[in-house]
């Protein structure tokens, strides 16, 4: 997963095709919890998406921005655009974020293509 510690980076990050943001920061106990199976569901969704992490303490503004509130966090942008999000307060299980996952592929391919 690329880390990205610039607005700019972020934003050329998700300008195009299908990306999912991942926001986390360095000690939140439910973001430790993902990372043992992260690497193994970018694997899998490697011909579909592009996986990028943002530390929301290293881009606070952006962040506010985006109205990311709770983390870990997970958005799906295309073409620089919002498609959906999967943001609650309970730690996500990998079928959680699995289904999330499905779920913005297939509403990224129910949009109109530009």
């Amino acid at each position: 997963m690329i880390t990205l510690t610039t607005d700019e980076a972020f934003r050329e990050a998700v300008a195009g095709g299908l990306t999912i943001a991942v926001f986390k920061t360095t000690w939140c106990a439910d973001c430790h919890f993902i990372d043992p199976f992260m690497p193994d569901l970018e694997q899998a969704y490697a011909d579909r998406l592009t996986f990028v992490h943002v530390d929301r303490d290293d881009l606070p503004d952006l962040c506010s921005e985006l109205n990311i509130l709770g983390i870990p966090s997970f958005i799906a942008f295309k073409n620089g655009k919002e498609v959906i999000r999967y943001v609650n307060k309970l730690r996500k299980t990998r079928e959680e974020i699995e289904q999330f996952l499905d779920r913005a592929v297939e509403v990224a391919a129910a949009l109109p293509q530009q």
